[in-house]
């Protein structure tokens, strides 16, 4: 197959074609352009890396946590958004409701349904966070266990884990969790900047959902958010322009190299306004965003194709809001296949119309996915 347009390849845009057989893009042949002649030209379409979303908690109505056929629904939902990849996210609930959930999640990791993303993982968002940055999650945080989640890691794969390095027994386990192949994420936290970075010397490595649900910087008292903008390699942020305004977001962008967006998406992404389900917790969609009954921020009704749109607004460059959407996100979790338009990669593609960056088309691992 074939698709022609302004292909954005590791190096830049380039006037083309790229061309892909059995999943994997083959060959991408043409001449560079820059972005200025890419976004002028409004009759060439943009090929842009597929999405990739590590925190994913619901959309089209379903929720992670409710089993069955859910990360299915989730999956097909954020595909007509452009994410081909995305890793299923739970919340703290009672150990039971965490292995039930998992339990319905691994036979989806095996094979990827037709017209769907492909689930990647785990991200295990609890429950092993601080009681006292709950945030959204129901409260029931637990001590943690390393055979728990070892036990939890053998029902399907995590790939990250959220924790809070203050609570007692937290950092012991950030090695071996490393070890056994997760990404540690500091996250719903009340420490301090001295036992983040602790826990960053450890082999923690990221930061869910920055500025959200963690301590705040304060200049005598930096805190969480104070150690992810002078330590931190990688993060999540979350651009939908309510969770974190935009100057903040382009502070975070100068500081931190590996900063990548994430949606936080809870089941009413795609849904009209009303009352849905995330976790245990009732959650109103409302106005654009998504809040518990005291006004509380609960997860996001973003998509990916929206917080690429809401990048280029506040000022990015199309190829680098690109790359915080895609490349950014694949590389933290080691995946070298994804997240660019390369050969040899999947053909995970997003097609765009250059004026208004909606999108015409999705390809995931060579399924063509035609949109309105």
């Amino acid at each position: 197959m074939r698709l022609e347009g302004h292909v954005l390849t590791p190096a830049g845009f380039v006037r083309g074609t790229l061309e892909y057989a059995q999943g994997r893009i083959v060959r991408i042949e043409g001449h560079p352009v820059d972005e200025t002649t890419v976004r002028a030209d409004v009759h060439t379409p943009v090929l842009l890396p597929g999405f990739v979303d590590l925190h994913v908690h619901g959309g089209g109505g379903a929720d992670t946590m409710d089993g069955g056929s859910a990360v299915t629904t989730l999956a097909r939902q954020h595909l007509r958004h452009g994410t081909t990849a995305l890793l299923a996210t739970t919340m703290t609930a009672p150990l039971d409701e965490i292995e039930a959930a998992l339990r319905a999640i691994a036979p989806r990791l095996a094979e990827r349904a037709r017209g769907t993303a492909r689930v990647l993982g785990v991200h295990l968002e609890g429950p092993y966070i601080s009681p006292h940055k709950l945030g959204a999650q129901p409260p029931f945080a637990r001590p943690p266990s390393l055979a728990e989640i070892l036990a939890l890691h053998a029902i399907a794969p995590i790939r990250l884990v959220t924790m809070a390095p203050e609570v007692a027994g937290n950092l012991a386990l950030i090695p071996a969790l490393v070890g056994a192949g997760m990404r540690v994420q500091i996250g719903h936290t009340a420490a301090s900047y001295e036992q983040a970075l602790e826990a960053l010397e450890q082999g923690a490595s990221g930061f869910t959902h920055l500025f959200n649900a963690m301590s705040v910087l304060h200049h005598r008292a930096p805190g969480v958010a104070g150690a992810a903008l002078a330590h931190g390699r990688h993060a999540e942020i979350i651009p939908d322009l309510l969770h974190v305004h935009p100057g903040a977001i382009r502070a975070a962008l100068r500081a931190i190299p590996g900063l990548f967006c994430v949606t936080d998406a809870t089941a009413a992404a795609g849904m009209p306004d009303g009352d849905y389900r995330l976790g245990r917790q009732t959650v109103t969609k409302c106005l654009g965003g998504v809040r518990l009954a005291d006004g509380t921020l609960a997860g996001s009704t973003l998509t990916m194709d929206q917080a690429l749109r809401n990048l280029v607004a506040i000022g990015l460059p199309l190829a680098e809001a690109a790359a915080r959407c895609s490349s950014h996100a694949a590389a933290y979790l080691g995946l070298a296949d994804r997240g660019l338009l390369a050969p040899g990669a999947w053909a995970d593609v997003v097609v765009m119309d250059a004026a208004t960056l909606q999108l015409r088309r999705v390809i995931v691992e060579g399924e063509a996915i035609e949109l309105g």
